[in-house]
């Protein structure tokens, strides 16, 4: 293991998220939120010293980084910097205690949207900004960023390794060749796609800083609203830019990239697109012919369904409308589309529309197998066919969110809420989503849980947004033998 290169990595990320924070100063400087200043201020010291001593300390000769170099530093990277990214909260009194903070921003930097402030609108607008902000950096990844913006290691194939770490989804094979270009292109799309819904929801008259919060909060489909209501008061234009931007960053982005490429019949045919837009599509006609009656009319019953629709698949988290109070067929949809999750290679989570179909794939083949045993039959994705390793990947992945899924929900249940609202707790922050049911459904939130479930769900965040590996490599005491 090499540790040194590990810290140095990490020191450069303490930078960068210090500066991520300059923006929220000059907003405090402009309100003159004088606690904030001091907190951002705080934090933005400490991180650029630790930074320093790293940089004075470990001087590193041996640039050697391998795969499990990669998952140690992405999981260790993802708690330090949720760590000091609470500290403007907890500093300033806006969150008084620190576990709430660390769940507010860990629930930001996941994208997953989940909160436990009960009134948004009494924060100050720097640590609103700072809060919709961390959707933005986390939805990418902060190691994609990284990379997206500076060399690390060149030619030694840290940046495959830590993309490897990062990204979602079972494989990134595709991704590879020339990575450190094709992440600044992943970045630009990102970018691109950020400013055109930021330009739209300004022309649809919602104000320059709710735009932007909610343009950030979008693209990386996190979910944080700085109002009580969410989105519910917002133009019904505003609501249908946002309902398509969800949809489209829930997409798996070397789509976007295909397209730039002019391979249109390679990206359109995209099997994973097809299912994730056929699930989307039908979601939105059942749940809108089960509610129309709960609407004035059609058009407003289907607008209404295909944001939510969007927002859950997408586990984006915006609301316009109190699903939680649609019939149990409606509600039961919702809850199977906040497992599926969006597309691999999106800002999206849950369990990815790649790997149900894989699974689905898998099981089919199986079934033939045993009516023709001698056969020899392969999984294809896309026409192309899928290794053994692949699948096996898929399977383990399985496990292991299965294993968190239960034991999550046991230890949460601790707090003896009822059990649709412990356990959609559960899914809506492994799969990164927001809003679950129950006591936290689209009009409540995570205030009442006790710390150590709160500690619980900010691991299930994490876990869910790096797709459990890395956290369980980091963890694991066998990472760290020199040799293994």
């Amino acid at each position: 293991m090499n540790f040194k290169i590990i810290l140095r990595i990490l020191g450069d990320l303490f930078l960068i998220e210090a500066l991520l924070l300059v923006p929220s100063v000059g907003l405090a400087i402009y309100d003159g939120e004088a606690h904030v200043l001091r907190a951002l201020a705080i934090t933005i010291v400490l991180l650029a010293l630790l930074a320093l001593a790293i940089r004075i300390i470990f001087r590193c000769k041996e640039r050697t980084f391998y795969a499990r170099e990669g998952f140690v530093l992405v999981g260790a990277a993802w708690i330090t910097l949720s760590a000091f990214g609470a500290l403007p909260f907890y500093l300033s009194g806006e969150i008084p205690h620190y576990v709430d903070a660390f769940f507010e921003i860990v629930s930001g930097f996941t994208t997953t949207g989940s909160s436990i402030l009960t009134n948004v609108e009494a924060m100050s607008r720097p640590l609103l900004y700072w809060r919709s902000f961390s959707h933005w950096v986390g939805g990418m990844g902060i190691l994609v960023f990284m990379l997206a913006l500076m060399p690390s290691a060149k030619g030694n194939g840290s940046n495959f390794h830590l993309l490897r770490a990062e990204s979602p989804g079972p494989s990134i094979e595709k991704m590879t060749p020339k990575m450190q270009s094709h992440a600044s292109a992943l970045y630009i799309i990102y970018i691109v796609l950020t400013i055109l819904c930021l330009v739209l929801l300004v022309a649809g008259g919602m104000p320059f800083f709710d735009s932007l919060c909610i343009t950030f909060g979008t693209a990386g489909t996190g979910g944080f609203g700085i109002k009580v209501d969410s989105m519910a008061s917002y133009p019904t234009f505003c609501q249908g830019v946002v309902t398509v931007f969800m949809a489209l960053f829930g997409v798996n982005f070397n789509i976007y990239f295909l397209l730039l490429l002019r391979r249109w019949k390679e990206a359109l045919l995209d099997e994973e697109l097809r299912v994730y837009l056929g699930i989307m599509l039908s979601a939105i006609a059942i749940i809108t012919l089960n509610v129309t009656h709960l609407f004035s009319n059609l058009w407003e019953a289907a607008h209404h369904v295909a944001f939510s629709v969007s927002s859950v698949m997408t586990t984006t988290g915006y609301v316009t409308a109190n699903f939680d109070k649609w019939p149990e067929l409606s509600r039961g949809i919702l809850l199977v589309l906040m497992l599926f999750g969006a597309s691999a290679g999106s800002t999206g989570g849950g369990i990815k529309i790649v790997r149900l179909v894989m699974m689905a794939k898998s099981a089919r083949r199986e079934l033939r197998r045993m009516l023709h045993p001698g056969s020899v039959m392969s999984v294809r994705m896309n026409n192309r066919s899928v290794g053994e390793n692949t699948l096996q990947g898929v399977g383990v992945f399985m496990t292991y969110y299965l294993t968190i899924l239960v034991s999550s929900f046991l230890l949460v249940s601790l707090d003896d809420f009822s059990l649709e609202t412990n356990l959609s707790a559960v899914i809506s922050c492994l799969n990164n989503i927001g809003p679950g049911l129950g006591m936290v459904g689209p009009d409540g939130n995570f205030a009442a849980y006790s710390p150590l479930s709160k500690l619980v769900l900010s691991a299930d965040m994490l876990l869910g947004r790096l797709e459990i590996f890395p956290l369980v490599i980091l963890f694991s005491p066998r990472s760290w033998h020199r040799t293994v």
